[in-house]
């Protein structure tokens, strides 16, 4: 009898070829390692968890703000009513209490951490006082259009498709035309490099519109969500993010000859942004001593200022070094892809 039997070989081949490509084993076991820990200390649970708790202002609101502020977990601020009203909307806390003769408690109930907000503030202020519910409390539910998680996550979903479409469009495209050996044949054509590089930005451009349109529409015909800034600048903005994006695309495709490598890359690159970006949550919800990371990734800036324009109507004025942020991105990929891209 042979040792070489025919399935204990092909399940040999089968695990070499398995091992020797390292982007799917990134994808069957790193990526969700990653997944699980980012999620894990975004909504880590035990004493450090944070909660953002607002507290409006009033002439009691100082010492309720110390009551609360003294219970592990509880991040407390004062602020007004109108500034509550816009963290609420941006996702940067998660409850607003009113004082007065009874708590009034403010929050989103599609929020599962503002409902739990809510139910944790109202635990501590009955214990505060000594007694069995001694303190009247009242909730107000934030339904309208403008201050629920549908209208917090619509200008994060617009982010996360121009950062998909932006890497994929055109890094990808490129490294596909290279393994086909496309580029070679361009190459022998009376073109410039840079010709070539912007053709592929400025088609994303053009695909950008329709994308932009679709969620947009979507978002303000099924569910309401409001538009309260100037749609021109809504365009600028994405505008921008996707020649930031665009440019990462065509940085990662310079040098890449495979489609796998240039998948892995691309995926490696965006799973930050898709974790710590404030797409789903707020990137509040993360440790500070994980902010400068967040801070610094491009896709978190946008989704700041498309939600700081659609959501409160912000002017472009108010978000030009958010701009200036991304058009660093922006000129930095664009300037080392056009000094590596290779034809081959």
């Amino acid at each position: 009898m042979t040792k070489y039997h025919p399935l204990k070989e092909l399940l040999r081949v089968r695990l070499l070829e398995f091992i020797r490509e390292p982007e799917t084993v990134f994808w069957v076991y790193g990526f969700p390692l990653l997944l699980a820990i980012g999620l894990g200390i975004a909504f880590r649970t035990g004493a450090e968890e944070q909660i953002f708790v607002d507290v409006q202002q009033h002439e009691t609101a100082e010492a309720l703000a110390v009551t609360l502020g003294k219970i592990p977990g509880l991040n407390v601020e004062i602020h007004s009513s109108s500034e509550c009203q816009a963290r609420l909307r941006s996702g940067r806390s998660s409850l607003t209490v009113v004082p007065g003769r009874h708590f009034v408690f403010l929050f989103d109930p599609t929020r599962p951490e503002s409902t739990q907000a809510r139910q944790r503030v109202n635990e501590i202020l009955q214990q505060a006082a000594g007694r069995i519910d001694p303190v009247a409390t009242e909730d107000q539910l934030i339904t309208e259009p403008g201050a629920r998680y549908i209208d917090f996550l619509i200008p994060g979903l617009i982010g996360l498709n121009l950062l998909g479409s932006g890497m994929w469009g055109v890094g990808y495209a490129i490294v596909d035309m290279r393994v086909r050996k496309l580029l070679k044949r361009l190459v022998a054509t009376p073109m410039k490099r840079i010709n070539f590089l912007w053709s592929m930005i400025g088609a994303r451009l053009v695909f950008m519109i329709p994308e932009l349109v679709v969620i947009l529409g979507a978002g303000f015909l099924l569910f309401g969500v409001p538009i309260r800034g100037s749609l021109i600048s809504v365009f600028i903005l994405a505008l921008f993010g996707a020649v930031a994006f665009a440019g990462l695309g065509l940085l990662i495709a310079s040098r890449a000859q495979r489609v796998e490598t240039v998948s892995g890359l691309m995926n490696l690159i965006q799973l930050p942004m898709w974790l710590f970006s404030g797409i789903f949550f707020a990137p509040e919800r993360f440790p500070a001593i994980l902010q400068p990371v967040v801070q610094v990734l491009p896709l978190t800036q946008l989704n700041y200022a498309l939600r700081a324009v659609i959501l409160e109507g912000a002017d472009l004025i108010s978000q030009l070094w958010r701009l200036a942020f991304l058009a660093l991105w922006s000129g930095i990929s664009i300037f080392f892809a056009l000094r590596w891209f290779r034809w081959n």
